[in-house]
């Protein structure tokens, strides 16, 4: 044996009875041989390269970059929900956010070939959230947001960055304090307002008045104030204030919208003073309602041009004096269906107002009429002529009747002096079929208050 393989023997023998101790051996082909004793201690393999998670999206799994951003505003409002009962936000999953439960896509004036998120409707949800920002302010085409029936509360974001938005409704929510002035005057393009059903408080501005408004439906909160003088100047169809705590006289500027109102509900507020006469200039309305408030005086007989209205309500007011008979007749020259008169101070009809209460289209309960049932007593009439009144009566009638449909000799007939006839309005809505009850009128369906 020579001497190397003795070495060799003796080194493998050594490593044999120490294995923390590592031996290197290289033998190769050259003069050389090196051998090289070490530790043992094992090297670390190297870790694998980094790479991404497969499960966090990325851009290039959406349509486009506009909804892989969408995708991430509603995953991190996803978040922020507290209370889902309906389970609605189990289907934001997915690379698709035009297919998620309340979202809808439309492509935007400057991209028509790039669908994004244009409206929600969360209507009847039930989902609860402290505060809607950081959400649909983050959502930069987004032009409708519904959201009726849910639970949001806190503040309302800045909108003014939304370039196309032009509907909101967060009615019957949980919102409160004053209106959200910051958040909504600035919109050039809203034109319909929805914030009935919540606690907000305080005055609306009256520049709200003098926006370009379709719809406005502010009752039921709790806003207290006398209502603006340019409450007309909004060419607003539907108007609804009822169930707050407005204040002082309606004003005559309500006239302005002539052309454009067709429903306005003032009912249950605080509202006192006469009737104007320029309600009567109101041409294509078909519901006025004024009832259970603090009004006093008699009826103008300009209210004898409201030849489209088909409810007029002045239930439960302190107005007295005659029904005219001018008014009665729009039940037979006009849509009149509904004419309630209910809870004030009259005390005598025009002769056309008589087949209207066997008809069921007048009510005059619980007023001072000689001979009519179901009046007030002897005492509360008498308690309330004793007053002083300051409303003078107005004969003035701006328009010009339907045949027949002059006053007769109890209302001084002789007096009224017609104005030129009413000119033709675009898109007004004649009405073949009277209907049936006040619930099927935009105005009055705001009034009804969907359980959360």
């Amino acid at each position: 044996m020579t001497p190397i393989s003795i070495l060799l023997l003796l080194l493998l023998l050594f490593q044999a009875l120490t294995p923390s101790i590592s031996l290197n051996i290289s033998i190769g082909t050259g003069p050389g041989i090196s051998i090289g004793i070490g530790t043992g201690t094992p090297s670390p393999s190297p870790s694998p390269p980094n790479s991404c998670s497969c499960n966090e999206p990325q851009p290039s799994d959406f349509p486009n970059l506009k909804q892989y951003y969408a995708y991430l505003v509603i995953q991190r409002f996803k978040q922020t929900i507290t209370s889902d009962p309906l389970n609605i936000t189990s289907t934001w999953t997915g690379f698709l956010p035009c297919t998620y439960k309340g979202f809808y896509c439309a492509s935007p004036p400057y991209s028509p070939q790039t669908p994004t998120i244009f409206s929600i409707d969360f209507n009847n949800f039930h989902l609860s959230a402290p505060t809607l920002s950081g959400f649909i302010d983050n959502l930069p085409d987004l032009s409708l947001f519904h959201a009726n029936s849910n639970f949001f509360s806190g503040n309302l974001p800045n909108l003014t960055s939304l370039p196309y938005f032009y509907e909101f409704d967060i009615s019957n929510n949980k919102f409160s304090g004053p209106f959200p002035s910051t958040s909504l005057l600035p919109l050039s393009q809203l034109t319909f307002l929805d914030l009935r059903y919540n606690q907000f408080s305080g005055t609306v501005p009256s520049f709200l008045f003098s926006k370009d408004l379709d719809v406005l439906f502010l009752n039921n909160n709790l806003f207290g104030q006398t209502l603006p003088q340019n409450l007309g100047n909004s060419p607003v169809a539907y108007l609804t204030l009822a169930n707050n705590g407005f204040t002082g006289t309606i004003p005559a500027s309500l006239c302005n919208a002539a052309d454009t109102l067709a429903e306005v509900l003032f009912l249950h507020n605080k509202l006192s003073g006469c009737l104007p006469y320029q309600i009567g200039l109101l041409r294509i309305a078909t519901v006025f309602d004024a009832g259970d408030n603090l009004l006093t005086g008699p009826i103008p007989w300009s209210f004898a041009c409201l030849q489209s209205i088909e409810q007029l309500n002045l239930a439960n007011n302190y107005l007295y004096g005659r029904v005219p008979d001018v008014v009665c007749r729009l039940a037979k020259f006009g849509h009149l269906a509904n004419f309630s008169l209910s809870g004030n101070y009259f005390t005598s009809l025009g002769i056309s107002c008589w087949p209207l209460i066997k008809s069921g289209e007048l009510d005059v309960r619980r007023n001072c009429i000689p001979g009519l049932p179901e009046q007030r007593t002897v005492e509360e009439c008498a308690w309330f002529f004793m007053k002083p009144k300051f409303c003078p009566l107005s004969i003035h009638i701006p328009c010009s009747l339907h045949s027949g449909h002059g006053s007769d000799h109890h209302d001084g007939g002789d007096l009224v002096r017609p104005s030129p006839p009413f000119r033709s309005v675009p898109g007004r809505r004649m009405v073949e079929k009277k209907r049936p009850s006040p619930a099927s009128y935009v105005s009055y369906s705001a009034l009804a208050k969907k359980d959360n």
